[in-house]
């Protein structure tokens, strides 16, 4: 199987993460909008945006928001979801968090990161927000929770097995496998210049389609269409003949976790 960098699996997702992740529960943007009194004229940075989850609830809330990824591919999706949501108060630039001392952002009351906080260096972006995050400002990490933290759906299993059939059992990244960071986020931020967190947390049922579950699969980077190649297809066929099986409803019932971490300035 060809071997691809983490970019050219991120491309891959693209169009399906655009479609087919879930996103935040809503409650984390009325709580950001209460606990940071946003009026519609603050400044946001998303860094690592994809296609803009984030970003896009964002808008409606703040007057900008600088929405920065290195993928060409999502840039370009989330500004197609924009244009279709009439949404233009939201800059796409092409970045990421090495380059961003360099980007002339200016000054920002919150950067919110998603899961692409987990392949950064972490010490040191929290060094370069410090020059640009205004006083009162605040990191905010979101994301599904702690590994583990949640039961998983019995359907899970099924694409595990049909995934480990494919690409073997360790999450690939590229040329080589993914390895989730052993030391925690809030470990990271607290020795940061934003060693002060607040932790929220909101659960909600989620009810996918057999096709729903097949585009998530292929959001994600260690089972993206860049990485299963010329297999692509078979793999699609037998997930979809699995899960049929395990559901010959179509439906796929789970409970999905939404974890923000605020971090301020102590």
């Amino acid at each position: 199987m060809t071997a691809y960098t983490p970019a050219e699996l991120f491309a891959s997702t693209a169009p399906y993460y655009a479609k087919h992740r879930p996103g935040y529960d809503p409650t984390l943007y009325t709580l950001l909008a209460e606990r940071f009194h946003l009026d519609g004229t603050q400044r946001v940075l998303d860094l690592g945006t994809g296609t803009g989850i984030l970003a896009l609830p964002l808008a409606a809330l703040v007057g900008r928001v600088i929405a920065v990824d290195p993928e060409p591919g999502m840039l370009e999706e989330g500004r197609k979801l924009a244009a279709e949501r009439g949404i233009t108060n939201i800059d796409w630039l092409r970045g990421d968090s090495t380059t961003l001392p360099g980007m002339d952002i200016g000054p920002v009351l919150l950067t919110v990161m998603g899961a692409a906080y987990h392949w950064m260096d972490r010490d040191q972006v929290l060094r370069d927000l410090d020059r640009i995050i205004e006083p009162g400002g605040a990191v905010v990490l979101a994301s599904g929770g702690a590994p583990g933290a949640l039961e998983p759906a019995p359907w899970l299993d099924v694409i595990s097995e049909v995934r480990t059939r494919y690409l073997g059992p360790e999450r690939r990244a590229g040329s080589g496998t993914y390895t989730h960071p052993k030391e925690r986020h809030q470990q990271v931020l607290e020795r940061s210049p934003f060693s002060h967190l607040e932790t929220a947390r909101w659960d909600r049922p989620l009810t996918r389609t057999v096709d729903d579950v097949i585009g998530y699969v292929f959001s994600l980077s260690y089972s993206s269409p860049a990485q299963l190649g010329d297999h692509k297809d078979a793999f699609e066929r037998d997930l979809r003949e699995a899960l049929l099986a395990f559901n010959p409803e179509g439906r796929f019932e789970e409970i999905i976790r939404t974890e923000a971490i605020i971090a301020t300035r102590p």
